[in-house]
């Protein structure tokens, strides 16, 4: 070999692959799912338990489910369980629509109203519901006569469970409320208002609807969290569904199936609204990217 001419090495053809692991040559790398097997042994873990779980329910004797099935459509039961859905409607079509008018205080642009506004929510968002309940049930103690009425004739219990949860149910919603109006691109309102809209037909024609996207899933859990948290009712001896099954088991000493009463009828509203509640957002969520 001539003196300054370099050799080059030979390649073997058996070279190892690349150390990203991909193949020689131009065949695809080929993709092998990963099984998850994890997965399906937690899967059968907890079938298993909530197998055990069940069955100790059923098994039971102490639930006593003959005395369940038994109450379950009695008089009073049904009695408790119209007036709390009353006092679940009633509370949150008077809640919505003082939220409404809190939160568009809150988005105006006088600084009274916003004052005013936020000084509602935080004061209710800060209390307790049943210290709510408690200090309108004893209102009396302050204002023994309003109107020339006396306080504990024209504040019966019912119409304290109304006036405490809706002026409670009112501090959420109007966040509720305003979140779905911010939720609207802006440049809807200013198209509205370039045709010639007045601000309320605005918010009625324009802005509203389509909040009604982001408002519906946090209104559908306050409804259902409505329901269940009628049930502090009964501390001031509205006779809903919780307190009809007290006053049985105060009879009866069956402490255990008159609960269980109260809870399969919860379990079924609840789960009847969530169905609903699927629905409505699926007619909101129309002409949107994610809708199906």
């Amino acid at each position: 070999m001539p003196s300054g001419t370099l050799r080059t090495p030979a390649v073997s053809s058996s070279a190892a692959p690349p150390a990203d692991g991909r193949p020689v040559g131009d065949a695809p790398p080929r993709i092998v799912a990963r099984r998850p097997l994890g997965q399906w042994a937690a899967a059968v873990v907890v079938l298993v338990l909530l197998g055990l779980v069940l069955r100790s329910v059923a098994g039971n004797d102490a639930f006593r489910w003959d005395l369940v099935a038994a109450y379950f459509l009695t008089t009073p039961v049904l009695n408790g369980l119209l007036l709390t859905l009353w006092l679940t409607a009633a509370v949150m079509v008077l809640g919505f629509a003082l939220g409404t008018l809190l939160a568009t205080m809150r988005l105006s642009a006088n600084p009274v109203l916003r004052g005013i506004s936020s000084g509602y929510i935080w004061l209710f968002r800060s209390m307790p519901i049943l210290v709510q309940l408690l200090f309108w049930f004893n209102i009396g103690a302050l204002y023994p006569t309003i109107l020339g009425v006396r306080t504990v004739h024209l504040l019966a219990p019912p119409a304290i469970a109304v006036l405490g949860l809706t002026l409670h149910e009112a501090a959420y919603a109007a966040e509720v409320v305003r979140a779905g109006i911010l939720s609207v691109d802006r440049g809807q309102t200013e198209a509205a208002q370039s045709l010639g809209l007045g601000r309320w037909r605005r918010l009625r024609r324009i802005v509203l609807p389509q909040a009604m996207r982001s408002i519906v899933p946090p209104a559908g859990n306050m409804l259902i969290g409505t329901l269940k948290g009628t049930s502090v009712v009964s501390m001031i001896a509205v006779n809903d569904l919780l307190y009809s099954v007290q006053l049985i088991y105060h009879r009866t000493y069956q402490v255990i199936p008159m609960l269980m009463v109260a809870t399969v009828w919860y379990v079924i509203i609840t789960s009847l609204l969530g169905i609903g509640q699927h629905y409505v957002e699926r007619r909101y969520a129309r002409g949107t990217a994610g809708a199906r």
